[in-house]
């Protein structure tokens, strides 16, 4: 069986996007971002070759006609630790693995999806994590169940996130960790240079990256 990807997204008009960026940028240009980061993680996503679905934070926005390109999950209610692990749980039950990305990291490549699949193929425990410049992370993939504490225990959107969270898996189960490159995800106005920075040094950008890449150039020149 092949890993899953669940690209985790909210949709405009039922949930807030991106507040911090908004605060700057206003609501239309985050969702905007929102909109652009999440098909170049999307096309990147279905490069890989990997069962790809959407994880939909509203159930009310299950049926949205933007997410009705691929096959949707829905997010349940709760904390950000109960919303991954009951995500994460369907992929494992459904595909023997599970990767979770989220929709602001519009760098991701598809080679970061093929290393993620060859590194949990084995049958014993595995885990993968894309560790993020503030702290956080934009990959977490793993062959194996995790309990619901484990995945709560962690305060999420914090400098020292990333290290929490392995943390608390390793307390549960060890096993060994694959760790893919350093990138920046969008949440501040401040983000935006380097965002364009990584996805300027991408070797072979797709057609929504192009787009992106152009997009975040007149916000910048907009900001300025």
């Amino acid at each position: 069986m092949k890993p899953a990807i669940a690209i985790f997204v909210k949709t405009p008009g039922h949930s807030p996007i991106k507040t911090r960026l908004a605060a700057h940028l206003g609501r239309t240009l985050a969702e905007e971002w929102h909109r652009l980061s999440a098909a170049c993680v999307a096309q990147s996503a279905c490069d890989s070759g990997l069962p790809v679905y959407w994880a939909v934070a509203e159930a009310s926005a299950a049926g949205d006609s933007l997410w009705s390109d691929l096959p949707v999950l829905v997010q349940p209610d709760g904390s950000l630790g109960r919303r991954m692990q009951t995500v994460h749980d369907r992929l494992i039950e459904d595909h023997g693995a599970g990767i979770l990305v989220g929709a602001d990291l519009p760098q991701l490549r598809a080679a970061d999806l093929e290393r993620s699949r060859q590194w949990l193929a084995p049958d014993q425990p595995r885990r993968i994590l894309g560790p993020a410049h503030d702290g956080g992370f934009w990959l977490f993939g793993s062959n194996h169940r995790h309990p619901l504490h484990a995945w709560q225990s962690v305060t999420y959107s914090r400098s020292d996130t990333a290290r929490e969270f392995i943390r608390a898996l390793d307390g549960i189960t060890p096993a060994p960790w694959e760790m893919l490159q350093r990138l920046t995800d969008l949440d501040e106005l401040e983000d935006l240079p380097a965002v364009l920075n990584e996805l300027r040094d991408l070797p072979d950008p797709t057609r929504p990256q192009v787009r992106l890449i152009e997009w975040l150039r007149e916000c910048i020149e907009q900001a300025a």
